[in-house]
């Protein structure tokens, strides 16, 4: 039997530090992600490299002496940088391998989102991130961004230290480390510390096609405001839902921390939107992009009517410097409404 829908507006939950960093591993439909089920696409040889130096990384954790720092080790075993990093577009299966090299790493390890660990950093402090962090022989951060020069450098500070104590680091990005900043910000300290943070980094470039738009069309599905109670039923298959009109999401969406968000939709198979509209507030868009990033992580089903999802984000956004961001919701959109 399935249960009415409720309303995400009513909740408004509140995320300690210690709560965060029991959120730090990767979604769920990554559980069963390793190396051996990842499969590179034949017309795309990068795929395959990229695997392959996945597989050299990881043996890096057999390879590696214990005692003293990683540099002191990494000269000793020759096991290569403390880091890598993959770079590539949407959807060529760049989280899956950096969540099969975190299924591969001994405890303890995290696994997170950057603005997860940016939220750890507000809410513990950067010192209590850093002694959390410490010791652990992974730390995996899927999409690295750059949206605020200042929480760049606490991270490029951040993991610095780390790999200075022997924490391994894997990350992904839609641009190579030596890159980031580049025609966002001019300022020389910033763009030094991303410098300084690409040096511990194997840069893996992966091609491809998007996995998610191969087989569906381009466009996110739009359902009749008079089917959507009907169709948010069969999505939500005797699981929770909520439906609330888009504007007043995104309204709620400004109460809540992002970092709070995964908890939000925690529990939840569907949700549905009512009367959505393009965006006018770019601040809007963008917790609405981190609402999508964690729907995404938790595959949560989206029905909507009004205008296409994929539509939301205007002209002006797409061609400034967040399109990276908005091109990868509206990859994850598609596919979360997809029929």
């Amino acid at each position: 039997m399935t249960s009415a829908p409720v309303s995400l507006t009513e909740r408004a939950p509140r995320l300690t530090g210690e709560e965060i960093a029991g959120y730090l591993v990767p979604p769920r439909q990554f559980d069963r992600a390793s190396l051996d089920n990842y499969e590179p696409d034949p017309d795309y040889p990068s795929q395959t490299e990229a695997l392959e130096k996945m597989r050299t990384f990881a043996a890096g954790w057999s390879a590696a002496p214990s005692g003293g720092g990683w540099f002191k080790r990494a000269k000793r075993a020759s096991v290569g940088k403390p880091g890598i990093y993959l770079d590539g577009g949407f959807g060529v299966g760049k989280t899956h391998l950096l969540a099969a090299l975190w299924h591969l790493a001994p405890a303890r390890k995290y696994f997170g989102t950057f603005i997860e660990y940016t939220a750890l950093v507000g809410a513990m402090g950067y010192r209590g991130a850093v002694d959390l962090l410490s010791g652990a022989s992974l730390v995996a951060i899927d999409e690295f961004e750059l949206d605020d020069p200042g929480d760049t450098m606490v991270m490029t500070r951040l993991l610095g230290e780390l790999v200075a104590t022997g924490t391994r680091v894997a990350a992904t990005s839609n641009t190579p480390p030596n890159a980031l900043g580049e025609g966002r910000f001019a300022a020389a300290d910033f763009l030094r510390e991303i410098h300084s943070l690409s040096a511990h980094f194997e840069t893996v470039r992966i091609d491809g096609l998007d996995y998610r738009r191969r087989d569906i069309e381009g466009h996110a599905a739009v359902t009749d405001a008079a089917e959507l109670d009907e169709r948010l039923a069969a999505e939500a298959d005797g699981g929770v839902s909520t439906v609330d009109d888009f504007g007043a999401v995104i309204a709620h969406l400004a109460k809540v921390h992002p970092a709070s968000y995964v908890r939000l939709v925690d529990d939840l198979q569907a949700v549905g939107l009512r009367d959505v509209s393009p965006f006018a507030s770019q601040t809007d868009a963008l917790r609405f992009v981190a609402l999508v990033d964690r729907l995404y992580d938790g595959g949560v089903r989206i029905v909507a009517s009004g205008a296409p999802l994929d539509s939301v984000f205007g002209e002006d956004m797409l061609a400034g410097g967040y399109r990276k961001k908005y091109l990868r919701a509206i990859s994850r959109l598609i596919a979360l409404s997809s029929h």
